[in-house]
């Protein structure tokens, strides 16, 4: 359980992590961040035949996005706008460079995720 507030007890915060095929990056993502204490993750890939497209549902569930790329933050934007507010639009600048579960990914992610969601919180409207 996440706690925030003045004592107040939340859910998990839920993250989505998104590039464009969910076949390297994001799922890279979602497997080093899935036993993180109090969040609960998931991955998704903007591109139509990406393993998981990203879809409304997934991202009005979700509290914050976590974009591989600015293009990946820019298509959220267009096709899915209002479903996570911009400040909850997130973005990581790692190129489409890496193999899956790679040792310098996972170390960028290490260090990257966890200080550019310090801070986030579960949304109150979600």
């Amino acid at each position: 359980m996440a706690y925030y507030g003045a004592g107040t007890v939340t859910r998990p915060l839920r993250v989505v992590f998104v590039c464009a095929q969910n076949k390297l990056r994001s799922p890279t993502a979602e497997a080093v961040f899935r036993t993180m204490d109090g969040w609960e993750v998931t991955s998704a890939g903007t591109n139509r035949d990406a393993i998981t497209p990203v879809s409304r549902d997934l991202l009005e569930w979700a509290d914050v996005a976590v974009c591989m790329e600015k293009r990946h933050r820019d298509v959220l934007r267009q096709q899915f706008r209002g479903a996570l507010p911009d400040e909850r639009l997130v973005t990581l600048g790692i190129p489409d460079d890496y193999e899956f579960m790679d040792a310098a990914l996972v170390a960028l992610l290490e260090r990257l995720v966890p200080w550019r969601l310090d801070g986030v919180t579960p949304r109150m409207d979600a």
